[in-house]
């Protein structure tokens, strides 16, 4: 059992489980490819909010990539907290990198016509919860205390959603 309170997991879960998701995606495109959206103006309305959502999931990741380098502490889900972030894309959303993931995910399906992909990502943001966020919450409320409770009880795990 890891000590939660020095690191939150011993291996990085959640990169590894997104990749995993998005080439399942794909191969089960290509093994059992789903009937998407015919082409015409719904097709073409499902590709832009694709684009868009990749755009919107990009950003969310640089973003929060430069919000941790503001604030010195690692990126790396393995690898303990030096400081508890709540403000930037951490003011809305207690873990917007898995959620840009989860977006880039879902926004792919969408603009390549890939059911699957769209299938695949609450699948993965799912098990990002299980096997690391619920761990990450534990290392943060030990290091962090009444900090982290503070701002875990007023800003959603993912952007809307607790």
């Amino acid at each position: 059992m890891i000590d939660t309170a020095h690191a939150p997991n011993r291996f990085p879960w959640p990169p590894i489980i997104f990749i995993l998701a998005a080439a399942a995606g794909m191969v089960l495109h290509w093994l059992v490819p789903l009937p998407f959206l015919p082409d015409g103006p719904a097709r073409f309305v499902a590709a832009a909010m694709g684009l868009c959502g990749l755009c919107a999931g990009v950003a969310l990741e640089i973003v929060t990539v430069l919000t941790f380098r503001r604030h010195r502490t690692t990126i790396l889900p393995h690898r303990g907290a030096t400081a508890l972030i709540t403000d930037g894309p951490f003011a809305k959303s207690r873990n917007p990198i898995y959620t840009g993931n989860t977006l880039l995910i879902i926004s792919a399906g969408l603009l390549f016509g890939i059911w699957w992909l769209v299938v695949a990502a609450p699948i993965a943001a799912a098990a990002v919860r299980k096997l690391a966020i619920e761990r990450e919450e534990t290392h943060l409320a030990a290091r962090f205390g009444p900090a982290w409770t503070d701002y875990a009880a007023r800003t959603p795990r993912w952007l809307f959603f607790r």
